[in-house]
Order: structure tokens, then sequence, then C-alpha cells
């Protein structure tokens, strides 16, 4: 989803739930608007969060050995 779907949806719920005075039958657009709001600001957290957790390199060396034996060693860095 990422960053503009999370930003789409706490713009467009912040105008519900703040500019629209409309009225619709059987629908509370202030309601549906702070619940878009909120569901948006959780997409942009969650995409941050993933985003950062993948960050990084790793590295994967396998060394052969004279008597034929190998040794794999894995190097991680965090960014």
């Amino acid at each position: 989803m990422g960053y503009g779907f999370g930003g789409f949806l706490l713009v467009v719920g912040l105008v519900l739930a703040l500019a629209v005075t409309d009225q619709v039958n059987g629908v509370d657009l202030t309601t549906v608007g702070w619940i878009m709001a909120l569901v948006g600001a959780l997409i942009i957290v969650l995409t941050a969060a993933t985003l950062a957790r993948a960050r990084g390199t790793r590295s994967v060396a396998t060394t052969t050995h004279s008597d034929g034996t190998e040794t794999v060693s894995e190097r991680r860095t965090e960014i």
C-alpha cells in the first residue's frame, strides 16, 4: 500500500471529518472520516516500520579450506 495510499486516506478522512457538513441518510460522515484518517495514519506508520526493518545489508561468504571443509560466515549491517 505504501505512503501514497496512507496519505490519501488520511487527507480524505480529515476532510470528511472536519470540513464536510452534508448529510447522507444512515451514514455519519464525520465518523467515517475519522475512521479513514486513523487507517491512513496506521498505514503510514506500518509502512515506515516495515521499510526501516528491511534496511541494511547482508553478506554471506563461503570459505573453502585446503582439507575440503567449508566455513560460512554471515555479516549483517544496519543502516
